[in-house]
Parts: C-alpha cells; sequence; structure tokens
C-alpha cells in the first residue's frame, strides 16, 4: 500500500508586507534612476502576487540600507554579509518549521513519540545542529528519531522530501515520518540593483509547510476526509527529468552577502516546450493519461511559470487556480510553496488523482502522483 499524507500544516511569520509597500522598499533600496524605477514597477505588478510574509520587518531592511548609505554617495550597498544573514535563519528557521510540523502532528492523530524519522528540507540557510535536530527537542520526538536532510535543491525540494519520505515510510512498517520544509527567502534580498536578482527580490517570501507520511494502515488513511476536513491522498509515485542544456537557465549560488538566484527569462519557453514528452510519459507509466488528472498543484514560481505549463500539458485554468492563489497571498516561498498548495487542495477535497510539479535549478522537475 502506497504510504498516505496523514496531516498537512503551513506556517508563515507575523511580517505580512502587501505588494505596493514590497515595490516602494524596492525603490528607496534598489532603484538608482528612472529606468529602475520602471523595471521594478512591471517585475513587482506583473508578479501575481498580493501580499508576502518576512520573519524580518520592513523596517530592518531600511536599517541596512542606511547603514550602507553612510558609507558614502555612489558607494555600493550590498547589505548584511551572508554571515548575519545566516544568523537571523539561525534565530527565525527552527522557531517557524516547529510551528508547521506541530500543526501537521495534531491533524494527523499522530503523537511525536511515533515519529520515527525526520526529513528537512531548506535552500535559504545553513546551521548544525539543525532544523532536524531542533525538532526532535522543540516537539518531543524520541532521541533515537533518525534524520535526512535535503539542502539546497531549491524550490522542487518538498517533492524531494516527499520521495524521502516515501522511501522511509515502506522501509520501516512501524515508524511514521515527519517532513518538514521551511524557507526564508527574504534574508536573501539583494540591496543594490541587479536585474536577475531584482526578479527574486519581487517574488520571494518565508514559510514553513510539514507533513506526516505513513505506510501503516489507519483510520482515515484513504482519501476520504480526515477528522480535521482533510483529504488523505497517498504518494503513488515521483518522477524526475533534468532539461538538456539548461544549467544557465536558473541557479542559486552562496555569495558573500547572501544568496544568489538567478532566473532566465528563458525559463518559461524552456519549460513549455520540454515539460511535456516526459510528463507524458511518466502519467503513462503510472496508468494515466494528462486529461486523467483531477488536481494539478504547480509550483507557482512566477505566473508565467504556471502558465508554461498550463499550456504544455492543456491543462484548464480552473485546475491550477489554486496555485494561482497561494502565490497571490503568500508569493514564493521556494520548496514550501507546492505544500501550501497540497494543504488547500485537501482542504477542498478536491478530486485526485493529482500531480504535484515544481523545478528547481539545473533544469529540474520534480513531480509527485497522489491517488
Amino acid at each position: 500500500m502506497s504510504p498516505a499524507i496523514l496531516g498537512l500544516a503551513t506556517a508563515v511569520p507575523p511580517h505580512a508586507v502587501d505588494q505596493d509597500a514590497a515595490l516602494e522598499l524596492a525603490r528607496s533600496i534598489c532603484c538608482r534612476n528612472e529606468r529602475h524605477d520602471r523595471v521594478a514597477s512591471v517585475l513587482y505588478r506583473h508578479s501575481g502576487i498580493n501580499t508576502r510574509h518576512s520573519v524580518l520587518p520592513p523596517s530592518e531592511a531600511y536599517r541596512y540600507a542606511n547603514a550602507g548609505a553612510q558609507r558614502g554617495v555612489g558607494a555600493p550597498n550590498h547589505g548584511p554579509t551572508t554571515a548575519q544573514r545566516m544568523a537571523y535563519y539561525q534565530e527565525h528557521a527552527l522557531p517557524l518549521a516547529a510551528r508547521a510540523a506541530g500543526d501537521a502532528l495534531a491533524r494527523s492523530g499522530v503523537e511525536g513519540r511515533e515519529i520515527a524519522h525526520v526529513v528537512t528540507a531548506s535552500c535559504t540557510g545553513f546551521t548544525a545542529p539543525g532544523v532536524d535536530s531542533g525538532l526532535i527537542e522543540r516537539l518531543g520526538l524520541r532521541r533515537t528519531t533518525q534524520r535526512i536532510h535535503v539542502g539546497f535543491m531549491g524550490c522542487h525540494a518538498a517533492v524531494n522530501a516527499l520521495r524521502t519520505a516515501r522511501a522511509l515510510a515502506l522501509a520501516d512498517a512501524h515508524g511514521h515520518v515527519l517532513a518538514c520544509c521551511v524557507e526564508l527567502c527574504s534574508l536573501h534580498y539583494s540591496f543594490h540593483w541587479d536585474n536577475e536578482r531584482m526578479l527574486g527580490n519581487a517574488l520571494f517570501a518565508d514559510g514553513a509547510a510539514a507533513a506526516v507520511v505513513s505506510a501503516m494502515p489507519r483510520k482515515n488513511s484513504g482519501a476520504s476526509p480526515g477528522a480535521d476536513g482533510q483529504s488523505r491522498w497517498r504518494i503513488a509515485a515521483t518522477g524526475s527529468f533534468l532539461f538538456p542544456d539548461t544549467s544557465e537557465a536558473m541557479t542559486w549560488n552562496i555569495g558573500d552577502h547572501g544568496f544568489a538566484m538567478t532566473i532566465s527569462s528563458e525559463l518559461p519557453r524552456l519549460i513549455a516546450q520540454g515539460v511535456a514528452p516526459w510528463l507524458t510519459g511518466w502519467l503513462k507509466q503510472n496508468g494515466l493519461a494528462p486529461g486523467d488528472v483531477n488536481s494539478w498543484a504547480i509550483h507557482p514560481g512566477g505566473p508565467r511559470i504556471v502558465e508554461a505549463v498550463e499550456s504544455a500539458m492543456a491543462i484548464p485554468a480552473a485546475k491550477t487556480e489554486v496555485s494561482r492563489e497561494i502565490l497571490a497571498e503568500f508569493g514564493n516561498m521556494s520548496s514550501a510553496t507546492v505544500l501550501f498548495i497540497l494543504q488547500r487542495l485537501t482542504e477542498r477535497r478536491a478530486a485526485p488523482p493529482c500531480v504535484m510539479l515544481a523545478f528547481g535549478p539545473g533544469l529540474i522537475a520534480e513531480a509527485v502522483l497522489f491517488r
């Protein structure tokens, strides 16, 4: 029997910023001329985002911007060093992850002592001891709980985490698996004008999401809703595809002043051209045609990414509505985002089969089939 997701939960930090305020922040800190203002306006207003959340208030960004300005007119302002940004990550990542993971446990009906494995995913920070061991302490899990961390894989890492959780659940018939993604993308805000990094400034946000996965027979573990109203979907299969000749389409690198994301303007075209042959073939291997998929959880790296998949796979816009909703309400939270989408689909009792699809540096597509 395929492992089921027994409980899903999400969490966002307290500081909410609407996109108009985020644009004004970018104009104040990053823009240096009228052209910058125009480009920023287009990026922010066509992002599909209304609101985002951050572990730090906007005043903290202004503080670093003002400190940089004191170095002299024309001096480049790079904002906090990577070490300073990692200090923020160490302070804020675990509490946010613990909120999501604790709620996922509560919704699943699984007690902390029943968790045998913890799988964490994050590409926005590094610290050791990490979030994985921190969850054991915060949630009162057994000290024999085994840990795996999926690090620096980007927006599709939730799929890698679920793939790992599925394998662990199948291998360990007497334990449940807790999978948790936490991303603090706002810590890598670019404080100076850079055409490619400004897109990241316009899109990315902070959030955490967690799932309890198990192959053990359990009440409410089928497609019917559990006590919390969520449908219990099973992880039937996972797939992965490395697009050829696309290594520069999306990159994520560590610099002296944060992690730097670059996204090519060609990315939607590359996805539109390359995703259908692989995804159609993968679905066929699992006994499905694209039209058989009732629900889609497509990672909204931006509106054009969702549109590219819709076009390539002939998916009606109504089936990707939740992806756009999550983007509008929360922004791009990297790996956590698709679990936000999955949670909303299950809460609305959307019909399986469902395909979760996300993209990351490589260019790589990762998919999960839920039944």
